[in-house]
């Protein structure tokens, strides 16, 4: 079977959304997981019982009343909800340009092309 300049190009677009998908599970996770931890350090500044707790930022720990520390978390965690709202939005619009690209890749090559992972 001959392969076009075009066929190849849609091969080729493929296999990088097929990357750009992989790259986003990952950071999905990543997101999650620090969604998590930031729930998890809120929960652990309800049950503090100290006016001031320690806070973390970069690399160093600061001082930080508890008040303050909830707005950092929550304000974090908002900024983090949106970050995983859009990795998750642009992963399903990979996916739908996968699913189409497929049909047309496998009913151009039929069996002759693999597009699985």
């Amino acid at each position: 079977m001959e392969v076009t300049f075009d066929d190849q190009q849609a091969i080729n677009k493929f296999g990088r959304l097929n990357n750009r998908k992989h790259e986003l599970g990952d950071v999905i996770k990543e997101k999650k997981k620090a969604l998590e931890d930031l729930e998890d350090a809120g929960n652990e500044l309800m049950l503090a019982d100290e006016e001031v707790v320690k806070y973390r930022v970069g690399g160093v720990f600061v001082h930080m009343d508890t008040s303050g520390a909830e707005e950092r978390i929550e304000a974090g965690t908002e900024v983090m909800e949106g970050e995983l709202g859009a990795a998750e939005a642009e992963l399903k619009q990979i996916q739908t340009q996968m699913g189409d690209m497929k049909k047309v890749l496998y009913g151009r090559f039929g069996d002759a092309i693999n597009l699985e992972e």
